[in-house]
């Protein structure tokens, strides 16, 4: 009923009433009063074809990226959170010091174990949920070769030998691995969101940064932590199919719940990633 009320507001602007003698089974829309007595009993009726046409036309528009799948709907919502220094379709502001190129970072090695320690707190939950399984669609990322958990920790184990002292998970990684399992129980949507962007952020600025970092701290070590077993443009295009597929199941307010969670991944990665600079 709603799209027809919309569609007589605006047609009836547009289309005009023609005048016909009524059939005895035909219903009238309106009744004109003060008609001639030549033309009395003749009702108006409005031409049912045109309503039909201006009803069909009244879709809701695509969202971008959608005609390609759930995940490329994904992809842009997390381009446009990205800065012009981090992507051409980029539109945030710099404020943050993680938010410039990577070019123009001055990272510590103190601050870089910071990271990788938090980080690994939010890859061994993300993996441990996921082998878990609370809701039945996580199971399809069950290694899935993107895992990052053993990789970390081989490297700082390397920075142990080394000498350097492995500091305790701090506040951004604990945060956000607990708010991570609090959405796995309750909120699918938004976990597959959170799971997306730090799989994929990891496997395109991820590396970047890794690079820079070895170049300028560690006489170019490239780490565990950036290197996948396998071909990576692979293993994430079988990540994208996955994630597709779980998509297909969801509604359209479901899936604009998960895009709508993409902000708060960006906030609570942009935390653990700030400690390379401190």
């Amino acid at each position: 009923m709603a799209s027809l009320i919309a569609v007589s507001q605006t047609q009836l602007l547009y289309i005009k009433p023609r005048l016909v003698s009524p059939p005895h089974q035909s219903r009238s829309l309106f009744l004109p009063t003060g008609l001639p007595a030549g033309v009395r009993g003749v009702r108006a009726t409005m031409p049912r074809k045109a309503v039909i046409v201006s009803a069909a036309t009244a879709e809701t528009p695509k969202k971008k990226g959608e005609s390609k799948g759930f995940v490329e709907e994904m992809r842009f919502v997390a381009m446009r959170l990205h800065t012009r220094d981090q992507a051409k379709e980029g539109e945030k502001e710099v404020k943050q010091p993680e938010e410039k190129a990577v070019t123009k970072w001055d990272p510590t090695v103190e601050g870089y174990l910071k990271f990788l320690v938090d980080s690994k707190v939010v890859y061994d939950t993300l993996e441990d949920i996921v082998q878990e399984a609370p809701h039945p669609s996580y199971a399809e990322f069950r290694k899935t070769g993107l895992e990052r958990s053993e990789s970390l920790k081989e490297d700082l184990e390397w920075f142990k030998e080394k000498g350097y002292t492995i500091p305790e998970p701090s506040s951004p990684g604990l945060t956000y691995a607990q708010y991570l399992k609090e959405l796995s129980m309750k909120d699918p949507q938004a976990f597959i969101c959170h799971f997306y962007n730090i799989y994929f952020a990891h496997s395109a600025g991820g590396r970047m940064i890794g690079r820079k970092v070895a170049e300028q701290l560690l006489d170019n070590k490239a780490l565990k932590f950036y290197k996948w077993d396998g071909d990576l443009p692979q293993l994430l295009q079988s990540v994208r199919d996955k994630l597709n597929k779980v998509a297909e199941g969801w509604t359209r307010e479901e899936k604009n719940h998960c895009l709508e969670e993409t902000e708060k991944s960006f906030k609570l990665s942009g935390e653990i990633l700030r400690l390379i600079l401190s």
